[in-house]
């Protein structure tokens, strides 16, 4: 969260939210009771394999879809507020119309008049790089440039709170970046953004907090760092004055405890474990003992692992 920002209250809250879809002769649970807050000036990364609920998520936060139990309360001083989501895909905006034609649609839609739309449009889009393609068709856009355009178009109207379902979905490097930056900058803005992906190296870069969603439950949640950190999956690093030898024989002993052993680095997850790998090197000289963060892909995927194994263990 932007730590300039001194109130913590949230500006939107789901409580318990579930939605089910008929799926043959019977249904298919999206969401199960998912919980969730969303902060003034921080960005909430929402990761989950196809099929986890994250769409369904999104719309029914942003009001395109209603719940079939639950609620979402979006809490900004008691005024009506509009939020601005950019849905996965590419027909956020009406491809016949000129990217500044679209703006102006959307932001008299939402409340400006034509002449600030105008200004507001033409402002977004210089910021986000698009001035000489105002005039252009989105149709004619490359997808990276329609994906600027649709952001642009989601804060024509300056909503305090964006929803983000896979905004660099199938754009090059060169709009990813100039997506990463201009999403740190409405963070500093304040705004709250909610932003789906499965890129998790750009998720790790713009994260304050993180939430995993798998088969409609949100199985961890909380701030990035704090998450990778203190992940019982991330490894401890034990670094040696000098490497072991091929010959030595407490290299058998450490691979017994599933260590890996790099020069004169050895790596091992868990605190039991690292004990008695530290029992087996004494009393050799080390350099340093520390633990080293996971990747949130690390994470990501190890979570999801460990709980594909508990289900497949369950009876049937």
């Amino acid at each position: 969260m932007n730590p300039n920002v001194q109130n913590p209250t949230p500006v939107l809250q789901a409580h318990a939210l579930r939605k089910r879809y008929p799926k043959a002769k019977g249904w298919l649970e999206a969401l199960k009771g998912v919980s969730l807050q969303l902060f003034r000036g921080e960005i909430l990364t929402l990761l989950g394999p196809n099929g986890a609920g994250k769409t369904t998520l999104v719309k029914i936060l942003a009001g395109l879809v209603e719940p079939d139990g639950g609620r979402v309360e979006v809490l900004q001083e008691g005024k009506r507020t509009w939020m601005g989501a950019v849905l996965e895909g590419n027909r956020n905006l009406y491809w016949r119309l000129t990217a500044l034609e679209n703006l102006i649609y959307f932001g008299t839609l939402r409340g400006l008049i034509p002449k600030e739309a105008r200004r507001r449009g033409l402002e977004l889009l210089e910021t986000v790089g698009l001035a000489e393609k105002a005039q252009q068709t989105v149709g004619t856009l490359s997808r990276g440039q329609q994906q600027r355009a649709a952001l642009a178009a989601a804060l024509v109207h300056d909503p305090p709170i964006l929803f983000l379902d896979e905004p660099t979905l199938g754009v090059d490097l060169e709009a990813q970046e100039a997506i990463r930056t201009w999403l740190l900058r409405l963070k500093e803005q304040g705004k709250a953004v909610l932003l789906t992906t499965h890129q998790m190296d750009f998720a790790e870069a713009v994260a304050d907090r993180v939430a995993i969603l798998q088969e409609g439950e949100v199985v961890l949640e909380g701030r990035t760092q704090e998450v990778l950190e203190g992940s019982p999956g991330a490894p401890y690093r034990i670094e040696l004055q000098a490497p072991l030898g091929e010959g030595d024989p407490r290299l058998a002993q450490l691979r017994a405890f599933e260590a890996e052993v790099e020069g004169k680095v050895v790596r091992v997850v868990g605190e039991e474990t690292l004990w008695e790998v530290l029992r087996i090197l004494d009393p050799l000289p080390l350099e340093r003992v520390e633990r080293e963060s996971l990747s949130l892909a690390g994470l990501f995927w190890r979570i999801l692992g460990e709980r594909s194994e508990r289900c497949s263990s369950l009876p049937t």
